[in-house]
């Protein structure tokens, strides 16, 4: 019994000396020069986390190497003391203001977290010593103005936006929600994120705070994840508030496959049932990392020194190289950092009777300072080296580290030891997302490896479609018997068609009777209907409250009037090129150049010899007419002077004849369009009054009249609806209408026969589906509808709806250019009359020699009957 007791006592001092033996660092008070590492345990529980006692022992590493590198200041090496802050901005201000008390602190490395940096950085920047931090990310503490004392070797949540953004990019997300703890980390996270997102047309679409005092999420996280399309959830949480978010959705069963996590922070898979595990599968974990892990230069001397001293010193917390919390290797670099600043600051000084370094000593925490801060801190500023987490550079603007910036993505996927982080995704700098190593590939939730789209799409989900009724857009037709309203046309096809390819429940809306197109827009903007969908223009001022579609139609506007079919008959029409005056004087003309040649070739002609005046004047007359008509006459002129008439004949005959044909063609068409329109031009000019001209209320044309025509002034007559506006040109309340191509070209083929429209197309537009701004459907609605045009569906559609045509005899869209009968009557009733005086002149002629016959014949009777028979 007492030799049991003996070995037990001997084994528990035995313990009790390795374990002291292992933990033996050098004495670090042997200086009255150090700095302060302040460093984080777990919130409420006492033992240390792998992350501070890593941190610790690379700090404590890093200033025996200082010694073993015989770096002295003043004469002494530097000394240290480590503190733990208890995770919150008050107990690390506590160990501070200590260990500032008791000592002569002349630099701080640390703390860990954002909420307690703002913080020390105030301390640091009232006792005027520096303080860096190795894991405080928050952005804030990037303004050299605010934190003038403070620096950090890890890089600010500003820098990691870039890369967020553009792992969204490569995999085409447009949305995710955001998880975020309260505190300076999560919020300032939360901002920088969200102003990046913006700029970058990305969306939040929610927000979730997880309360660090409570330690629960703010309302129910599988309502508020049920509730939203999304499938990308961006958790922004420390290490150990981002354990107790996994397991709260662990509990709500909303990881994966249906939810893809993408975590800010490491976390450790013990604190998890195995049973969940495959729950795990497929998050993204994405962290700033150090140079060896990407294949960039880092100091491997000051590394290894370090691991063989942290080895040397404390065997039980030395994980190996390849395992060392990748955060103490930024512990490492801030100590550096303040250790290679020290000896540049203090190597000026060799030749001085002052020490470099000198405080003020007070009881006071607050009021101790160091007096040659300034020098020390624009040293720390300029200091570059290569560190053990790759290049550290300050700047003189901000307190960020700006070199040796890098991060690495890590996924959760299955192995033979149930999950394991495997390194996927590569970040160095400004270069853009590249695989770790080319064999690696992501597994995704549902251990697949085709990449998420980032949200469920319209599968399952009612859409609320508010349509109006407009053919041949959409035909209602109520069935009394059944008590059902039948939908048919363009738009129920294609809403036919989507729901196949995106498998949402139509829940269809009819708005009231007096809804305007303007008024719908309104109502989609604040979410009284889904979408809206019809003959709707996309128009800039609608685009300013609601997005669109890609054009599900394409559109112009077009005017629209009655037919006319009466004509106007003017029997002397063709006459009308040439005033009554020139008529005259060509008259005149004529009749003076026919005695004028009659006097001059009578003598010497012989077609004109041998016959009376009465005929040698017709003939001469005949010569003039024929001869400005530009055809001749059948006799030619015999002397010089008959000749240079005639050349003046033809001169009237080239001018006249030409005027006459061109002002003809002019006069019949201008006749034909007398009483009508021809275009959009015709309105603008006033040629029918503006309060003639019917305009749908509150629509794209309206908005079009306002803005091109009338300056705003509304003086046409206002409609409600297509069907009043088409009989208002019936029943001759209104001239004209403008109104889109689409409904006019089906109103007037298969409704109103009587109506047609003139001129050429004018305002091209499109009709697309309205839905409300950044709606998280748009982009998977345009791919459908692209693709419908692509195939050919919706050209389909078209010629289906508005290819019909009933009114067989109507007129064609266009203004015809032929001359009409009854244009030219007068020119044949000229005709006539002409002929029917050469009949009478014939008759005549006829009757004269009838009656001079029958005199001669009754002259030869008296003759025979006076003269006696032989």
């Amino acid at each position: 019994m007492w030799c049991f007791r003996w070995w037990i006592l001997s084994f528990i001092f035995g313990q009790l000396y390795i374990y002291y033996a292992r933990a033996a660092w050098p004495l670090p008070n042997m200086s009255s020069i150090q700095l302060l590492g302040l460093f984080a345990d777990d919130a409420n529980t006492s033992e240390s986390t792998e992350f501070s006692v890593h941190s610790c022992a690379v700090f404590k590493a890093a200033l025996v190497l200082s010694r073993q590198y015989n770096i002295k200041i003043d004469g002494e090496f530097i000394g240290w003391q480590a503190a733990q802050t208890g995770e919150n901005a008050i107990g690390a201000l506590r160990s501070t203001c200590q260990a500032v008390t008791t000592v002569n602190i002349i630099g701080i490395v640390g703390p860990a977290y954002s909420r307690e940096a703002s913080i020390i950085a105030a301390f640091a920047h009232s006792d005027n010593i520096p303080a860096i931090s190795y894991a405080a990310t928050e952005h804030d503490l990037s303004d050299r103005n605010v934190y003038p004392n403070f620096y950090r070797t890890v890089t600010s949540d500003a820098a990691v936006t870039l890369p967020i953004v553009k792992l969204f990019t490569r995999y085409n997300w447009t949305s995710c929600i955001m998880i975020y703890q309260n505190d300076e980390f999560g919020s300032g996270g939360m901002e920088v994120i969200s102003n990046a997102f913006s700029e970058n047309n990305l969306i939040i679409s929610k927000f979730i705070v997880f309360d660090i005092a409570t330690q629960h999420i703010r309302g129910v996280l599988k309502d508020i994840l049920s509730t939203t399309p999304t499938r990308i959830i961006i958790v922004w949480a420390d290490d150990y508030h981002t354990s107790l978010i996994l397991q709260i959705a662990l509990n709500f069963d909303v990881l994966g496959p249906y939810f893809t996590g993408i975590l800010s922070s490491k976390v450790s898979f013990n604190s998890f049932n195995q049973t969940m595990y495959t729950k795990l599968i497929g998050m993204l974990i994405l962290e700033p990392i150090i140079g060896s892990v990407v294949n960039t230069p880092f100091n491997t001397t000051l590394l290894n020194a370090a691991y063989q001293i942290w080895e040397q010193y404390e065997p039980e917390t030395f994980p190996g190289p390849t395992k060392v919390d990748y955060y103490a290797l930024f512990v490492f670099d801030a100590t550096w950092t303040l250790i290679q600043s020290l000896q540049q600051l203090c190597s000026t000084y060799t030749n001085s009777s002052s020490p470099c370094i000198s405080i003020v000593n007070n009881s006071f925490c607050f009021d101790r300072h160091l007096l040659n801060a300034t020098s020390f801190l624009n040293t720390i500023s300029t200091t570059e080296f290569l560190g053990v987490s790759g290049p550290v550079k300050f700047s003189d603007n901000v307190t960020d580290r700006i070199d040796g910036i890098y991060y690495v993505i890590r996924n959760i996927q299955p192995s033979t030891n149930n999950i394991e982080l495997v390194p996927v995704l590569q970040w160095s700098h400004s270069d853009n997302w590249k695989t770790y190593t080319q064999a690696d590939v992501i597994i995704w939730p549902g251990n697949t490896l085709i990449p998420p789209t980032g949200f469920t799409g319209l599968k399952g989900i009612n859409l609320r479609i508010c349509i109006i009724e407009s053919m041949p857009f959409i035909i209602r037709t109520d069935i009394i018997e059944q008590n059902q309203t039948k939908l048919s046309g363009y738009v129920p096809d294609l809403i036919n068609l989507l729901q196949t390819r995106m498998g949402f429940i139509p829940y269809i809306i009819y708005p009231p009777t007096n809804q305007t197109y303007d008024g719908l827009i309104k109502a989609v903007a604040t979410s009284i209907y889904d979408v809206a969908i019809g003959d709707i223009t996309v128009t800039a001022k609608r685009r300013e409250i609601v997005d669109f579609s890609t054009s599900i139609f394409e559109n112009s506007l077009r005017i629209i009037v009655r037919q006319t079919k009466t004509v106007h008959i003017d029997l002397l029409s063709y006459l009308r090129p040439f005033s009554l005056n020139l008529w005259l004087i060509l008259l005149i003309c004529l009749v003076y150049a026919a005695v004028l040649l009659c006097i001059l070739e009578r003598p010497n002609n012989e077609a004109l010899q041998n016959r009376s005046i009465i005929s040698s004047s017709g003939m001469s007359m005949w010569y003039s007419i024929g001869t400005i008509m530009g055809y001749g006459a059948d006799f030619h002129v015999q002397t010089a002077a008959g000749r240079l008439l005639t050349i003046g004949l033809y001169l009237l005959s080239l001018v006249l004849v030409a005027t006459y044909t061109a002002n003809l063609a002019s006069d019949l068409t201008i006749s034909k369009s007398k009483d009508s329109i021809s275009g959009i031009d015709d309105i603008k000019n006033g040629k029918i009054s503006f309060s003639r001209i019917g305009i749908l209320v509150e629509s794209s044309v309206e908005d079009y009249y306002l803005r091109e025509i009338s300056e705003g002034v509304r003086n046409y007559y206002p409609m409600k609806t297509q069907n009043e506006l088409f009989n208002s040109l019936l029943n001759n309340l209104i001239d004209a209408s403008i109104s889109d191509i689409s409904a006019i070209e089906y109103y007037t083929n298969n409704v109103y026969c009587n109506l047609t429209f003139v001129g050429k197309d004018f305002a091209p537009s499109s009709y697309g589906i309205a839905y409300p701004k950044q709606w998280l459907y748009g982009k998977d609605l345009d791919v459908i509808i692209l693709s419908l045009r692509e195939s050919g569906v919706l050209d389909d559609l078209k010629e289906k709806w508005f290819d019909k045509n009933v009114c067989q005899d109507s007129s064609s869209s266009y203004v015809s250019t032929s001359i009409n009968m009854e244009q030219m009557s007068g020119l044949f009733v000229t005709f006539g009359l002409i002929s029917i005086l050469s009949l009478v002149l014939f008759i005549s002629k006829k009757i004269i020699c009838y009656i001079r016959l029958s005199k001669k014949i009754s002259t030869l009777k008296e003759f025979f009957n006076s003269t006696p028979s032989q």
